[in-house]
């Protein structure tokens, strides 16, 4: 016997397929859409149908935008270095690297990482964009920004063998220690990558 009624339970199973919420936050956020004002809960829905219907990806980094005219504002603007693209899994990640406000250039988000555990292969995400960009001329550089993960190296390491031939200089997010943190709670792994990535002063 369900303990909520059918409908409530659906709610929550929608809950549950969002990434990183369990059972029991998934009844939390169901109880709280229930608790709001029938207006708030109808321009939250509504919210999300209008995200879901005007937000695609943009032709040619395939970020998010919308608007139906050209490509998003990063790629038409006047004000980023065209010459240098930085490649990232997902949207979100272009949002961690625009917080450094160190970076100028125009991004590539291939929408995943290469993996075959989970039967992601390189026709999986969004590769082909990126040897077309590449190919056309005018790159000087390729950021790989990946996660510096089993699945992220892969993805970078295969990224930087189909642009060989283009002769264009790849390089690879420095690993180290974060800032801010002690060395005796860093894992042997990030140890080793920091010394290999060592700078002189």
């Amino acid at each position: 016997m369900p303990f909520f009624p059918s409908s409530l339970e659906n709610l929550i199973d929608k809950f549950t397929t969002l990434p990183g919420i369990g059972k029991k936050t998934a009844q939390r956020l169901a109880f709280h859409i229930l608790s709001l004002p029938e207006g708030e809960a109808e321009s939250f829905a509504a919210a999300i149908l209008e995200a879901r219907g005007s937000v695609h990806n943009c032709p040619k980094c395939q970020n998010f935008m919308e608007g139906e005219a050209g490509v998003c504002d990063l790629c038409s603007s006047d004000r980023r270095d065209q010459s240098i693209i930085c490649v990232v899994a997902e949207p979100r990640d272009v949002l961690s690297i625009e917080r450094s406000r160190e970076y100028n250039g125009v991004y590539h988000v291939l929408h995943g990482v290469l993996s075959p555990m989970n039967h992601v292969g390189p026709d999986d995400i969004r590769i082909s964009g990126l040897i077309k960009r590449v190919s056309t001329g005018g790159i000087s550089e390729v950021i790989m920004a990946t996660n510096p993960d089993t699945e992220g190296d892969a993805t970078a390491m295969y990224i930087s063998r189909l642009l060989k031939p283009f002769n264009v200089k790849v390089t690879r997010l420095a690993y180290g220690i974060p800032v801010g943190s002690n060395l005796e709670y860093a894992d042997d792994a990030t140890l080793l990558r920091a010394l290999q990535g060592r700078r002189e002063m």
